[in-house]
């Protein structure tokens, strides 16, 4: 386990405009009208691999608010095996690890899985997403950012 060296807090008081700018980035996707849930199992995925704790925890407490089934958030590390997951979403989850895992690049398979669920435009947003998500990942794992507890009775209970 790291230490913390910083807050999420502290990094809107330290560089209020890299927030901002990032803030900005992270809303595109949305604002351009790709579906709320989706983005968010994309966050939750990529915070995964990313290992960043605070990210996880926050899509997820996110993911609960907009209503989306426990077990999608449940099973989101291991979507390929779990049926729940719409072609759309296989898409957007697959289009997320190959841009996180960009030492492996982007296959011509996953280029046309993506391209059949998704518009031109939307898959440009995605990608915004996807990059969007991964530079918060760069700030909290690189200042080990600490989950925020869970308030009150919303979604799973707390261990």
């Amino acid at each position: 386990m790291s230490h913390v060296r910083g807050e999420y807090e502290g990094f809107k008081a330290l560089a209020p405009d890299v927030y901002e700018t990032v803030l900005t980035l992270s809303h595109a996707a949305g604002k351009a009208g790709l579906d709320k849930q989706l983005l968010e199992l994309l966050k939750i995925r990529a915070s995964q691999i990313n290992g960043c704790a605070f990210c996880v925890q926050y899509h997820i407490l996110q993911s609960e608010r907009l209503g989306m089934p426990a077990d999608k958030i449940n099973l989101v590390a291991v979507w390929r095996e779990a049926p729940i997951f719409s072609s759309r979403e296989r898409a957007a989850l697959g289009w997320t690890e190959a841009l996180t895992f960009l030492p492996d690049g982007v296959s011509d398979d996953v280029y046309a899985e993506a391209s059949r669920e998704f518009s031109e435009k939307e898959l440009m947003y995605l990608t915004s997403a996807v990059a969007s998500i991964n530079v918060w990942k760069r700030f909290g794992v690189a200042y080990g950012w600490v989950p925020a507890a869970r308030q009150g009775n919303a979604g799973a209970v707390a261990s």
